[in-house]
């Protein structure tokens, strides 16, 4: 379970500054350029902290540059984690778990979807706007308009009734 703990979350904002600020400046592998921690969390009895990272990458080339910064961040992970445990002062420190991050490029893919859908309904918005109904605007039949038919059903309803004669009015 991550990140419920009050102090967990505590503990993961400061792993997310101090490994951020050692991919920027400590570590020189150019394998890590562009590389950005986007999240950490670490579990409530702060064994492991999970650390999402993502990677602006070059056009055509973001796979091979992915897993060359995740091997490069593998082979730092005893460094990091010896920066993490002497800026924390825990006791135990935390085994860092270096996860690709896939929710920017998810966003991403979102947005494109979105404008997509905007430009459709803005191409439907302008056919409607010389659009006509195929048949009357309002096909329903309303209460208070009273068609011809009723008035005819009506009519032969009376015509069939029985109707009394003089001779079935004296029995």
């Amino acid at each position: 379970m991550a990140g419920t703990n009050p102090r967990a979350v505590r503990i993961a904002a400061l792993v997310q500054r101090v490994i951020a600020s050692a991919v920027e400046t400590q570590l020189h592998d150019t394998r890590l350029n562009n590389v950005t921690i986007t999240e950490v969390r670490v579990t409530n009895d702060m064994q492991i902290a999970n650390v999402y990272w993502t990677q602006l990458g070059r056009e055509g080339h973001e796979e091979g540059e992915r897993k060359r910064a995740q091997q490069a961040l593998n082979q730092a992970k005893g460094r990091l984690r010896s920066l993490v445990g002497s800026k924390a002062g825990l006791r135990l420190t935390p085994q860092l778990r270096f996860i690709y991050d896939e929710v920017p490029g998810e966003a991403t893919e979102i947005e494109d979807v979105l404008t997509v859908s905007r430009r459709r309904d803005e191409e439907l918005a302008k056919l409607r706007e010389h659009a006509t109904y195929a048949g009357d605007a309002d096909p329903y039949k309303h209460d208070d308009e009273v068609d011809e038919t009723d008035e005819t059903q009506e009519d032969v309803r009376q015509d069939d009734a029985p109707q009394q004669t003089s001779a079935d009015d004296g029995e």
